[in-house]
């Protein structure tokens, strides 16, 4: 299964007609998800404009961008918010490396049909920025120019509350912030609509896994590992589904081991149980995603094959 012949790389600093052409391509099946609750279930534009420039006044002048670009409809604006998107469930395994010189490394494990498949560089607010993309504009893990890296995980509870999409928040980190400390302050302030367990890392080598949830206040770990529950299990179908303690059994087990090399860690996300093959379940690793701050580099692994990525820190916006 190739599924590595899906991705692809668009560099552009300020959303055009490579986004544009992003937007087209991967529409049809966004609106068919968004939509899947009926229009009703979704809250307004003006209640999804409201509440990003209450907590991401910053992302505006990219948001009306964006909304231009997909024709400015109400039903892509709505949705290009990710304020109360409709909930989704992810499988991922994901650590920070402090041996050596610090990295961060995570598998994403999710259904292969439903993986945008773009490594994004942009410079949208001056910085610039690496990441793989969801949801048009969110991000699952990336890196900027600062050398902070995030990382998400879902956190294993069913509750879905009021707050943002997880991949839009983690976009304003990359686009605002420059160290854990920063990115810390911003999952405390800005409201997660479901349970995510995000893993940062900076180039100071500060690390951290930041509990979030919509019902209570974030909780920040120092050690910086994290699969998909939070302190203890809440949903136990996933969890078993998941093996979800297995693989944060094993990621602890394996930083403690005092003979592990740093490329014998990176080769554990290659292999079981850190890797899964339960793409039918939708639950298959889909990448594994090294970050490198100290090189400005990100290298997407599969068991067959490697694809390296670099910052372009000389990218800017024209004019």
């Amino acid at each position: 299964m190739k599924l590595q012949s899906g991705f692809h790389a668009m560099q552009e600093a300020w959303p055009d007609v490579q986004w544009q052409a992003l937007f087209n391509r991967t529409w049809p099946l966004y609106q068919r998800w968004f939509l899947r609750h009926g229009m009703g279930q979704q809250p307004t534009y003006l209640q999804s404009l409201r509440q990003l420039r209450a907590y991401m006044p910053e992302l505006l002048s990219v948001y009306e961008r964006l909304c231009e670009l997909a024709g400015g409809g109400d039903t892509a604006a709505r949705f290009l918010s990710m304020y109360c998107p409709p909930p989704y469930y992810v499988s991922c395994s994901q650590a920070v490396w402090t041996k050596t010189t610090p990295f961060l490394i995570r598998n994403y494990d999710y259904h292969p049909a439903l993986l945008e498949g773009t490594v994004i560089h942009s410079s949208w607010l001056g910085k610039p920025v690496m990441a793989n993309g969801d949801c048009l504009w969110g991000v699952l893990d990336g890196m900027n120019s600062a050398g902070l890296v995030v990382s998400l995980a879902f956190g294993g509870r069913k509750l879905v509350g009021i707050g943002f999409g997880i991949p839009l928040i983690l976009r304003y980190i990359l686009e605002t912030c420059r160290d854990v400390a920063d990115a810390v302050a911003v999952l405390r302030h800005i409201p997660s609509h479901m349970a995510y367990n995000i893993t940062l890392l900076d180039r100071l080598g500060q690390s951290c896994t930041v509990l979030v949830a919509p019902d209570r206040q974030i909780q920040v770990n120092a050690l910086a590992i994290a699969t998909n529950h939070q302190q203890q299990i809440e949903w136990t179908q996933h969890a078993q589904a998941t093996a979800t303690l297995e693989r944060e059994s094993f990621l602890i087990h394996s930083l403690t081991i005092p003979e592990q090399t740093e490329e014998q860690f990176i080769q554990s996300f290659l292999q079981p149980p850190l890797y899964s093959t339960q793409y039918a379940r939708g639950f298959g690793t889909l990448y594994t995603a090294l970050y490198r701050p100290s090189a400005d580099s990100m290298t997407l692994l599969w068991p067959q094959r490697q694809w390296q990525q670099h910052l372009e820190v000389n990218l800017a916006p024209e004019g």
